[in-house]
């Protein structure tokens, strides 16, 4: 099924936002422009020996003047980044009314808009099965943000959904941008080795669980018929009593704790976001609490 999350009023929402966190932002954001090559921008980074061969109008004649030999001006190369993000479209996602669904396509859409307003390019992905669907590609700027967001609004939510399988054969780049998954990481199949194939890449690593409400703080009691949501052949029968609230409460801390260490062990942001959260909650609460906004 798909969610039509995305329309005028709340790309009203994300342009108010983009506009009050503007110049503020210190993980996502901040930073990682800046290229180790060298390259003919008008940040200077160093010297080096004058071979012959070089571009004269990088001399630097007041070096020469004082030490009487030829230096060259280095400049820091400015390198486009390429923020990619990849939607879990299992069905699991669709659980607690598609609140979780609606939400992952608006966090994308808001993080999509945040990197045009940095100038950098951005490709949206779906995770389906055990293969990458391409959303949108390469997009710049704020006129093709407006042409494209909307669609993300026909992603269509179901099956089950293989992580590392769909990641790890696609093109990602080394070094140039932030790759973000968004997913609720709720699955017996393998998430961990996209997440250490991207660190490896050197590319700034975000990984968003997204919870319902019901999945974070579970209400029900009594005698229970349970279906897996990635698996309906699944079923369980529980009596579910206080015991079994609290060891579920356990199971879940152990789930979301294990997600955010191995994301901490490797340099990359985790960031937990209740379905039912607004964009301002989580960009002005939980990211500030990050340290990734300030």
């Amino acid at each position: 099924m798909s969610i039509k999350a995305i329309n005028e009023e709340f790309l009203q929402q994300v342009e108010s936002l983009q506009m009050l966190i503007k110049n503020n932002v210190a993980g996502l954001f901040g930073g990682n422009r800046k290229s180790k090559t060298f390259g003919s921008s008008c940040e200077f980074a160093d010297y080096r020996d004058y071979v012959a061969g070089d571009d004269i109008t990088k001399l630097d004649w007041n070096a020469y003047a004082r030490f009487d030999k030829l230096y060259l001006k280095l400049y820091l190369d400015e390198r486009q980044m390429h923020t990619r993000i990849y939607i879990d479209a299992s069905r699991s996602m669709e659980y607690g009314k598609s609140k979780k669904a609606e939400q992952a396509i608006k966090i994308a859409a808001t993080l999509a808009y945040l990197s045009v307003c940095e100038m950098d390019k951005v490709s949206v992905y779906v995770i389906r099965e055990k293969s990458l669907e391409e959303v949108i590609s390469g997009i710049v700027g704020k006129e093709a943000f407006i042409s494209n967001i909307h669609k993300l609004n026909e992603i269509e939510f179901g099956g089950d959904s293989y992580i590392s399988d769909a990641i790890l054969p696609s093109k990602v780049g080394h070094g140039d941008g932030m790759s973000v998954i968004i997913s609720d990481f709720l699955t017996d199949n393998d998430y961990e080795r996209a997440i250490d194939h991207l660190a490896n890449k050197k590319r700034h690593v975000f990984c968003t669980q997204i919870l319902s409400r019901e999945e974070l703080n579970p209400l029900t009691r009594g005698k229970v018929h349970l279906f897996d949501s990635e698996n309906i052949n699944k079923t369980y029968r529980k009596h579910v009593d206080k015991e079994i609230a609290k060891a579920y409460k356990a199971a879940l801390n152990y789930v979301t704790g294990k997600i955010n260490d191995f994301c901490a062990a490797r340099n990359a942001d985790y960031l937990l976001a209740s379905a039912e959260d607004s964009v301002f909650e989580i960009f002005f609460g939980k990211l500030v609490e990050m340290g990734v906004l300030k």
